[in-house]
């Protein structure tokens, strides 16, 4: 078997991947993320998972951040959208260690009013970097506009006024709230047997919030296409064009996201990369991204240019958009494409922090998880005229919102 599962009674879910390496890469996804948050907890998702290692019913600060770093361990986190993930990477010996931390700081942390107000100035801290990176800033003031109104279109981190209110008791409620059980997944990749790890996720995962689930998630409503600009003053033109895209569970999500990785993937040979910077030498960095949600998903291309390049720029993204719609792709150059893709999934996939952590989103998801064989074969199957009707669904000009920074 690829992978072993096994449910508690609580309703927390395990996942191990056996793996023959002397380290041992665990954690946790919660199926929570900013879009979980109501208008007055914007920022709420992110804090908690700050707060998660800011002490527990019997631990501190100082003693969660050395318990795995005295063993050469270590111990991260991160909030999107929809996840907030708790993860950890030790040697084979420590994982024990490693997954009654997590546990801890998961389903036993306290919050307490100190810490939160001193971690403030941290996150606080952490969005004016954020802010003075207009080339991360623009993908989440595109989000906005691209779901105004929605959850899925706030800020990640949160709104600073927010922040400043927030109290040990309004963490505590977010959390009651959002970290059931059921909506959790631990994962491991190891060299550790299943039935030691069973016996470790009984001993230490049994306590939890395990409870009648809160309210469901909404779906985004329609949009309309939105043409943008923003002052801010920067030494470049920052510049996205995008659209909504189809969500985590539709027939075609791989096939965008093959004709994605042609236009605009990590490749130099993508095409915008080929147009825009091989070509006409005008940008330095051309980037497109697909982004699938729960019940939506968002599209868009990204660059960065000389003002004066900026509208040249455009002009070109279109022009290689309209390839895609009108011209339906050879067969010598869908195998070629087919290979780059499978290839760097192939090669992602000998991280094996990266492929421990696709371990658990991907069965937090879909409650399987497809190995590096079976998704080559569902990736081979795509045809040429599947991703022209794609390019047709999502690349069309009147669909597609822009946001510019100048």
């Amino acid at each position: 078997m690829d992978y072993q599962i096994y449910t508690l009674p609580n309703g927390l879910r395990l996942i191990h991947k056996p793996e023959k390496s002397a380290v041992v890469y665990c954690g946790m996804v919660i199926s929570t993320g900013s879009r979980d948050e109501d208008e007055t907890e914007f920022g709420m998702a992110h804090f908690v998972e700050h707060m998660l290692f800011k002490g527990t019913e019997k631990r501190r600060s100082s003693h969660i951040i050395s318990r795995l770093e005295n063993v050469g361990g270590d111990l991260n986190a991160f909030t999107s959208k929809e996840e907030t993930v708790v993860y950890a990477a030790v040697l084979n010996q420590y994982a024990e260690r490693a997954l009654e931390l997590i546990a801890d700081v998961v389903l036993h942390s306290t919050f307490p009013q100190k810490e939160l107000e001193k971690e403030v100035e941290v996150v606080l801290d952490e969005i004016d970097s954020y802010n003075d990176s207009p080339s991360e800033l623009i993908y989440d003031d595109f989000e906005d506009m691209l779901f105004k109104g929605h959850a899925l279109g706030h800020h990640i981190l949160g709104k600073p006024e927010l922040l400043r209110e927030y109290t040990t008791q309004d963490v505590s409620r977010f959390v009651a709230r959002q970290y059931h059980t059921e909506k959790m997944v631990l994962f491991v990749s190891g060299d550790i047997p299943f039935k030691k790890l069973t016996r470790w996720a009984d001993k230490y995962f049994q306590l939890g919030y395990k409870q009648a689930l809160g309210e469901q998630r909404v779906a985004p409503q329609q949009y309309q296409p939105v043409d943008n600009m923003i002052i801010k003053n920067t030494h470049q033109a920052h510049v996205i064009i995008g659209n909504r895209a189809y969500d985590m569970y539709h027939a075609d999500r791989l096939g965008l996201y093959l004709l994605n990785n042609i236009l605009g993937g990590p490749g130099m040979s993508s095409l915008l990369n080929l147009s825009l910077r091989e070509k006409h030498g005008l940008v330095y960095n051309v980037d497109s991204i697909y982004q699938p949600f729960s019940d939506s998903g968002e599209w868009c291309v990204y660059f960065g240019c000389d003002p004066a390049n900026a509208a040249r720029c455009e002009a070109l993204v279109y022009k290689e958009l309209s390839k895609l719609r009108e011209n339906k792709l050879s067969d010598a150059l869908l195998k070629k494409y087919k290979l780059q893709l499978t290839g760097q999934m192939a090669i992602s996939s000998e991280n094996k922090e990266n492929m421990a952590l696709s371990l658990g989103k991907s069965f937090l998801r879909y409650e399987k998880v497809d190995n590096l064989e079976e998704i080559s074969k569902k990736v081979e199957a795509i045809t040429a005229n599947q991703l022209q009707r794609i390019a047709n669904e999502v690349f069309l000009p009147e669909g597609l919102s822009v946001l510019r920074y100048r």
